[in-house]
């Protein structure tokens, strides 16, 4: 896509940014408050419809575009956490629903009349172990019954459709591991306190992470997407996509670090020179910095591939993994820069610093990524 049009979308973001500062964040930090106005802004820009086909009512923009929407509202000191998943989880619906459920859902998704937040795979026992899940849904005539429960679902209180996977075939009645395990579509207005409940989990950071139980909650049989028994593969579909997306809020939490760094050890003075003029200060932030320019080649490139339709495991997983490294490094920087103003809440310092911490674990932690590339890209054994 052409740059002017991306440098356009940025400058959209940046305005946009600008109306949500520092102290905005740190009132709903304080409250663990959604976002609800910082939310209802980029949807009313079309910001979050943007990987939505212009059929549905989105910009049917490449990938690319999402990448730097996502960085610069980092990049600006916001969080796109609070509703990033709204870009990504769409793609298994993309991707795999029938025509039907596209146009029941994607046109009110791009919109904004209905959100797509909620993610429902990962469980207190499987863990980054999808395959194993144990949440079931059980066809009964018409319906389809779920039992069980998902943890980290994050925006479950405030999304009004759940992409599901439960498992459909018993774990000793499969072939292969990745077999009997299906993705459904919950539209959880109809689901709320009718077989579902949502338990919010205090965490480190304000990120609207919750656990979802389900007690026999039925669901109609058109809530299947695509074939039965296919459902990992189809979120597999989905998670390069995240994974870039995630890197590239990463990217942007490494530029906001390492700018106010920079300012501040320009205006800092301590023994009647400014700290910035100590090599022990600038290393730090310089190493950052190139570590971060670094990351966002393999980011750039992973976005390239993606949106070519060419295989970008490999180069999706280690954008996500450096990109996490470098943004957490420019955060360490920032704080040893800021010394005890680091910790003060009006610096905004600690709180990016608490919420960049998060991707080198999720959506999949660093382990995971160098087992990956050890088997996929070295050859190696199988690890787990």
């Amino acid at each position: 896509m052409d740059n002017d049009i991306i440098d356009q979308i940025r400058q959209t973001v940046r305005q946009l940014c600008a109306q949500y500062p520092g102290s905005y964040w740190q009132e709903k930090d304080r409250e663990r408050a959604y976002p609800t106005e910082f939310v209802n802004a980029l949807t009313e820009a079309g910001l979050l419809s943007s990987l939505i086909p212009e059929e549905y009512g989105g910009a049917g923009l490449p990938l690319a575009v999402a990448s730097a929407i996502l960085e610069e509202i980092h990049a600006n000191g916001c969080n796109g956490a609070a509703c990033h998943a709204q870009m990504y989880t769409m793609g298994t619906l993309l991707r795999h629903g029938s025509e039907e459920q596209r146009k029941k859902y994607l046109p009110g998704i791009a919109s904004g009349e209905l959100r797509l937040q909620a993610f429902g795979v990962t469980e207190p026992t499987a863990g980054t172990d999808t395959t194993s899940i144990s949440t079931t849904a059980v066809r009964d005539g018409d319906d389809y019954v779920v039992n069980g429960q998902k943890v980290w679902t994050s925006r479950a209180e405030h999304s009004d459709l759940m992409i599901l996977l439960a498992r459909t075939t018993a774990k000793d009645k499969i072939a292969k591991r990745a077999d009997g395990l299906s993705v459904f579509i919950v539209d959880m207005r109809e689901t709320l306190g009718k077989g579902m409940t949502i338990h919010p989990i205090r965490t480190m950071i304000n990120h609207a992470t919750t656990a979802v139980f389900f007690d026999n909650m039925r669901i109609p049989a058109s809530s299947l997407i695509g074939e039965e028994g296919k459902g990992f593969r189809y979120i597999l579909t989905g998670m390069n996509a995240e994974r870039i997306l995630i890197a590239s809020e990463c990217i942007g939490d490494a530029n906001w670090f390492i700018k106010t760094a920079a300012n501040y050890a320009r205006e800092r003075s301590v023994f009647g020179r400014p700290i910035g003029q100590n090599q022990g200060i600038q290393f730090p932030i310089a190493r950052a910095y190139a570590e971060m320019k670094a990351a966002h080649l393999m980011v750039k490139e992973a976005c390239r591939k993606y949106d070519a339709g060419e295989a970008c495991g490999a180069e999706a997983n280690m954008a996500k993994m450096l990109a996490s490294e470098a943004s957490w490094a420019a955060g360490e920087a920032c704080l040893q820069t800021h010394g005890g103003f680091g910790f003060a809440e009006e610096y905004d310092v600690e709180r990016k610093y608490r919420e960049t911490r998060l991707y080198q674990i999720a959506p999949i932690s660093t382990n995971l990524i160098l087992s990956y590339l050890a088997e996929h890209e070295l050859e190696l054994p199988r690890s787990y």
